[in-house]
């Protein structure tokens, strides 16, 4: 399978799971930090796996690619948005070899709470469990739109903005940088992205027993901050939580990359491996 890499050439491996809509480029965000830290960011491309494999065989083959791509050596998850579920669900299959975990502006299950309501994206979770064949056919009319001018997707998704991420929709280089990972998203890997989502709204709960860390904005109008709360509540492994004030759901993610390799660096230092 394809992935990309970011940060030290030959650090600890951390694995990146990227968004929904989201893209393996999503985790250049990391770069420089990893780099700083010592740390080998990679994330695959998980939107190329064949849209035949759903449910618990594309989280085992998820699980048997980061293996192979470490070769049994101890590695660590940091998952964005919808990509914290998928991190989740893969761990499940990972046996020992994930250290830590990371939930960055993580999207918590629908079933266990009120929580769509104030979420942004909530016609669209609504399609998608409700009538995802009438999903895809959206999916697909988002996929025309970014081929043709991936602007207007762009300011269609974040025409919702709020907080800390108001700014970052006024930055040309996060302009230039979103629009390039949503073209990779909707430009042939659209059954892909649609599978995450379906998966994500169906009924699940959040079965983790390695450390996890928590990382959302108060803000954040995306993944509400008691989806925050819920999963502290919920994860019973040592489970700590940080909420930032004024900040939302893109903000989160790039005020916590350096904080979280920060806190790799330190726990792999600690533990001498």
């Amino acid at each position: 399978m394809k992935f990309v890499q970011y940060g030290s050439d030959n650090g600890r491996i951390v694995v990146y799971f990227h968004g929904a809509p989201g893209a393996p480029e999503e985790c250049s965000i990391f770069d420089q930090s990893a780099k700083v830290n010592g740390l080998t960011f990679i994330c695959l491309d998980r939107f190329s796996i064949n849209s035949s494999i759903t449910g618990e065989l594309y989280y085992k083959q998820l699980a048997g690619e980061i293996s192979e791509l470490a070769k049994g050596s101890p590695v660590d998850f940091v998952g964005f948005s919808i990509g914290a579920f998928i991190a989740i669900q893969t761990n499940r299959y990972m046996g020992n070899q994930v250290r830590s975990m990371h939930l960055v502006s993580a999207a918590a299950p629908l079933n266990v709470g009120d929580f769509l309501e104030a979420m942004a994206g909530k016609q669209v979770f609504r399609l998608a469990k409700a009538f995802p064949s009438l999903f895809l056919l959206l999916t697909y009319w988002q996929s025309l739109v970014a081929w043709i001018y991936p602007k207007a997707l762009f300011h269609l998704l974040f025409a919702n903005a709020a907080a800390g991420d108001k700014a970052l929709v006024n930055d040309r280089v996060f302009q230039s940088s979103i629009t390039g990972v949503l073209r990779e998203c909707f430009s042939g890997n659209v059954q892909g992205y649609v599978r995450d989502v379906v998966a994500y709204v169906t009924p699940w709960t959040p079965e983790v027993q390695v450390s996890t860390y928590i990382w959302h904005g108060a803000e954040d109008n995306w993944s509400p901050v008691q989806m925050a709360h819920y999963l502290k509540s919920a994860i019973t492994a040592g489970t700590s939580i940080e909420i930032y004030d004024g900040l939302s759901h893109y903000s989160t993610l790039y005020r916590a990359a350096p904080e979280i390799c920060h806190q790799i660096r330190n726990r792999v230092s600690f533990m001498g491996d």
